[in-house]
């Protein structure tokens, strides 16, 4: 199918699940995973470009990974400034290192109002670098993300032992839907992802989420805690083409991971 076409199909699927969710009296959620790539690895600043993809996919919510803080590479506040570019939304930073002179992590940037927020930073194990994970609250619901280790897969699956253990402790008795959205840095059939699988719900498929210009492997993912609370995914996609000018190939060099679900 044309790219144009299929994207035009996208929208209009969109507009209708927001009417039906309306009518319903259900909650549609439209969740988007991106690393962001510090907004730097092919243009020099790629915040106004993905701003307009998530205004175009009519996001709700977005997990953000690699993200510069007031450092000598970016010397301002990325997530503020995307956030503002976004129309003003909620945000929240996590640390995860401390990189020259500044800071380099993860984030949540949400059209909700966060109504609290947390982080958990994980041990390193035999791992690269030190990693974070930053937790938003909002009334509606419970979203995480995270940027595990590449190095070797004894740190990533270490890492998200961690991150089972004290996400299920804080929030397996919620009530509300709870998200974890990542850079695994790992495929599907991983140990790592195996083990997210024993108290989570992987809503996202295995499309291809890197290298954004030639695609070959799935390792950024949506998944739902298993508390209880129940969703249903109403559409799942990695979107590869943009009517407003977007392209991924140079936005970042991963792709963006989109999961619309109902609860």
């Amino acid at each position: 199918m044309d790219k144009l076409v299929k994207t035009s199909l996208m929208v209009l699927f969109l507009t209708c699940s927001t009417i039906l969710s309306a009518q319903t009296g259900r909650t549609t959620l439209k969740i988007v995973h991106y690393n962001v790539g510090v907004f730097s690895k092919e243009i020099e600043n790629s915040i106004p470009m993905i701003a307009g993809m998530m205004k175009e996919l009519d996001a709700d919510v977005i997990s953000l990974n690699e993200l510069d803080s007031c450092n000598l590479r970016h010397d301002t506040y990325q997530l503020r400034d995307f956030a503002e570019e976004m129309g003003g939304w909620d945000y929240r930073f996590v640390n995860a290192l401390p990189y020259k002179g500044g800071a380099y992590g993860v984030g949540v940037c949400s059209r909700d109002r966060i109504i609290s927020s947390g982080e958990i930073h994980l041990d390193r194990y035999d791992g690269s670098e030190t990693r974070a994970c930053c937790i938003v609250e909002t009334e509606k619901y419970v979203l995480a993300t995270t940027h595990l280790d590449y190095k070797t897969p004894g740190s990533s699956l270490n890492q998200a032992r961690d991150l089972n253990r004290e996400l299920k402790a804080r929030y397996g008795n919620s009530g509300k839907p709870v998200f974890l959205c990542g850079d695994m840095n790992t495929r599907p059939d991983s140990e790592t992802i195996a083990e997210f699988r024993k108290e989570w719900t992987q809503l996202s498929g295995t499309d291809f989420t890197i290298s954004a210009k030639n695609p070959k492997g799935c390792i950024d993912y949506v998944f739902l805690l298993n508390n209880g609370v129940k969703c249903k995914v109403r559409h799942y996609e990695v979107p590869m083409a943009f009517e407003n000018g977007g392209d991924v190939t140079v936005a970042s060099d991963h792709l963006p991971v989109f999961v619309e679900v109902e609860f």
